[in-house]
């Protein structure tokens, strides 16, 4: 077995890489030598932001608005798509996106503005869409929960995308909003070997907890999915129909998966950690995601960023649909509802 004598406990990747957005960068500076010459430390910061939620255009994404309690995620998920949002903050998309959380503790009062204006049409909104909503600050800071708790004043629909057993904590204000169909859970899973999953989520849920998941909000009666995210052709692909078999046997009534995105500084750090921990499979990986991505490793085209094209998007996208119906997975998403939104007290409900 490789030695991964370079990772840092708990910690996707080993340093922190220059900001695309600096003119220049130190070689070594105070933060760099002190983090990554011992243990990163984890530092949590107040969030400013004075709106809450985030609108989305993309036809490859099926919702128009999204909450992020947290920015940078300490799963360290070493894929994650969202690590160069931090370099828009004068960090790196390397260790600070893990280490240096800025936490939105005025989101619940912004989302009950929010939704208490005239101009709010009710719609689903997702929870979160970047960084993870039950990341380990959620246990402390209780963000997410606290939104939920609005949501469920108003009766807004709302998804949760998480890959942590933490999201069990709130079962109770997602079966509220279940009542009036109007929440849903997507569980993040993608592999079922919990060696793999240690070292690419070194911080989120093992596969055994994500299951047991799945299995609690299906017992709730809270609709509950699983989204088989990244599927990394050549690491994981071959995994996707034992996945959604135990999804299935867990309660998932519906699935969805997303193949490998590699934007800007992701790219430089996932090629790295495919070097230290799997050496023997790192040009065979890199090869197969060329293949889905014309030969880039990334490529940000609406329609095939998610999925890829060609012959071994293709391959994917018939393995998972046949493993799906293998599985008994018939489901194509939840359809939420947005008749029982409750306005406030004095404002007339046009809308419908």
């Amino acid at each position: 077995m490789h030695d991964l004598s370079k990772a840092l406990s708990g910690r996707g990747v080993t340093k922190n890489l220059p900001n695309r957005f600096k003119p220049f960068s130190q070689e070594v500076d105070d933060y760099c030598h002190k983090t990554e010459a011992s243990n990163p430390q984890t530092v949590f910061i107040k969030d400013e932001s004075k709106s809450i939620l985030s609108k989305n255009d993309s036809p490859d994404i099926p919702f128009g608005s999204s909450l992020n309690p947290y920015r940078g995620c300490e799963h360290g998920c070493v894929y994650c798509y969202a690590r160069p949002m931090h370099e828009y903050l004068e960090w790196s998309a390397g260790l600070d996106f893990e280490t240096k959380i800025l936490v939105k503790e005025n989101a619940p009062q912004l989302l009950e503005k929010t939704l208490s204006s005239k101009t709010w049409k009710p719609q689903v909104v997702a929870l979160s869409g970047a960084t993870d909503p039950y990341q380990p600050a959620e246990k402390n800071f209780e963000v997410s929960r606290k939104c939920l708790q609005v949501f469920s004043k108003f009766r807004n629909p709302v998804v949760a995308i998480t890959k942590n057993y933490l999201a069990t904590r709130d079962i109770d204000l997602f079966s509220q909003l279940a009542q009036h169909n109007a929440s849903a859970i997507y569980i993040s899973l993608n592999s079922l070997d919990t060696s793999l999953a240690r070292k690419m989520e070194p911080r989120a849920s093992s596969p055994e907890r994500r299951l047991e998941t799945i299995r609690k909000f299906s017992e709730a009666k809270i609709p509950v999915g699983v989204l088989v995210a990244p599927v990394v052709p050549g690491l994981n692909d071959s995994e996707i129909p034992a996945v959604l078999k135990a999804a299935a046997e867990a309660g998932a009534s519906f699935a969805g998966y997303v193949v490998l995105r590699l934007p800007f500084a992701v790219e430089g750090l996932f090629t790295k950690w495919l070097e230290e921990a799997y050496p023997n499979k790192k040009e065979k990986v890199l090869n197969r995601l060329r293949s889905l991505r014309n030969g880039d490793l990334y490529n940000s085209d609406y329609g095939s960023r998610m999925k890829g094209q060609g012959v071994f998007a293709k391959q994917i996208a018939d393995l998972f649909e046949l493993s799906k119906r293998k599985a008994g997975i018939s489901g194509q998403g939840p359809r939420l509802d947005v008749s029982g939104f409750i306005p406030p007290s004095g404002r007339q409900l046009s809308l419908f």
